[in-house]
């Protein structure tokens, strides 16, 4: 298993000096100044493998860029919309880029106008720490009294409108104005200014897009770029739904083991592949995470290995970000099903044995408290996660050989 940290570029308060002190040795990164649908220059690949490869002081950093996280699929491709056809052959050329640059692996999701939705950016636990919520009756209050999403009200049970009805009443202008901020936060290129108007407008460019036309729209879209993928050398790995199920009414088709099924075996070529994210596929309480690992896991390209304590078992639910070993999923016994995929894949010879993983989120704590980032991404409830899943790898690989080769 290969060690990856997540950076968001020369803007992220975490510098890649502080990222090799953790002693990881790839690096998970993208254009984020590029908009979906426009082509990646190889100039600027460029200049970002050069921003990774030196420290502050102008000598070499070692690392390299492992991942690119993500490159994104835009709503024109989405809905088969627009100018989709040329967001495909720019797609495509971006590929081309990032394959002769010499990176490999391309992580991407499909999931319409949000990216991942939260409550809570900094909700604090009994110990003083943060970490991000999903509260499902918060959800509920911003989608029906603030967002007002006609016919919001039929997506949700009576218990859930009374509470939030009642919830609601009781929150104080800031606190609404702070949740509607947060779930924007969500949003592709959540930095602009989008207005609740701006929202509805999104969510109403998918009214006629069911489930089925989505996945349909999907399957024809990953038809045209995964061959030439494979021709690349590049592997790609869609990321789940985050959270996974669906949200503001709209469709979501990669939120669970079937759902992955069927896409693999629709474009059945190795390029077409998963980036396995525990703590997204770990809300559902029906999604067998380690049976994943073990049956799909020969396509299992990326790793994201953080961990969430659902408050429910309903669908949807609320839940929280755990510490990385404390959660719902079974971080030793996942982490077991990966190394002895990775010892699968050396017997098969293939070159691709080693998977990278980063640690996915973290909480925020100690000198994290105070210091701006991303949400989601401190620096030392990152170090803390990648430590203690450095010592599950360790301590299988040394304690088990034998069953892991």
């Amino acid at each position: 298993m290969e060690e990856t940290w997540r950076w968001f570029g020369p803007e992220d308060t975490v510098s890649i000096d502080d990222i090799a002190q953790a002693g990881a040795s790839g690096i998970v990164t993208a254009l984020h100044h590029i908009r979906p649908g426009q082509i990646w220059p190889r100039d600027e690949i460029d200049k970002r493998h050069k921003e990774i490869s030196i420290f502050k002081d102008g000598s070499p950093s070692k690392l390299v860029w492992r991942v690119v996280e993500s490159l994104p699929v835009s709503e024109e491709i989405k809905q088969q919309s627009g100018d989709w056809h040329s967001h495909i052959a720019n797609y495509v050329k971006s590929m081309e880029n990032i394959a002769s640059s010499g990176v490999s692996i391309i992580c991407y999701n499909f999931m319409p106008i949000l990216d991942w939705t939260r409550t809570d950016l900094a909700w604090q636990l009994s110990n003083g720490s943060r970490c991000m919520r999903f509260d499902l009756i918060d959800f509920v209050i911003f989608d029906v009294y603030l967002l007002k999403r006609y016919g919001a009200v039929k997506n949700y049970s009576n218990m859930q409108l009374a509470s939030a009805e009642k919830r609601f009443h009781s929150m104080s202008k800031n606190k609404l104005n702070q949740l509607t901020s947060n779930i924007i936060h969500g949003l592709p290129g959540a930095t602009e200014n989008y207005s609740i108007e701006d929202i509805k407008k999104h969510i109403a460019s998918y009214s006629e897009i069911s489930e089925k036309q989505l996945r349909k729209n999907f399957i024809e879209f990953l038809s045209k770029v995964v061959p030439v993928a494979e021709e690349l050398g590049i592997r790609l790995c869609c990321h789940p739904d985050d959270p996974p199920f669906s949200l503001l009414g709209l469709p979501r088709i990669m939120s669970t083991e079937d759902d992955y099924k069927t896409i693999l075996e629709e474009v059945d070529l190795p390029a077409n592949g998963i980036t396995l994210c525990s703590g997204s596929l770990g809300v559902r309480h029906d999604n067998d995470i380690l049976g994943m690992m073990k049956r799909l896991g020969h396509r299992v390209h990326f790793l994201h290995l953080r961990n969430v304590k659902r408050e429910s078992t309903s669908i949807p639910g609320s839940f929280f970000e755990a510490s990385h070993l404390d959660g719902d999923t079974d971080m030793v016994g996942l982490i077991t099903e990966i190394l002895i995929q990775e010892n699968n894949r050396r017997n098969l010879d293939r070159n691709d044995f080693s998977i990278p993983f980063r640690p996915d989120h973290g909480h925020e704590i100690l000198d994290d408290l105070d210091r701006r980032k991303q949400p989601g991404y401190p620096s030392i409830g990152r170090l803390k996660g990648l430590a203690e899943l450095r010592g599950i790898i360790k301590a299988l690989s040394h304690s088990y050989p034998s069953q892991l080769r």
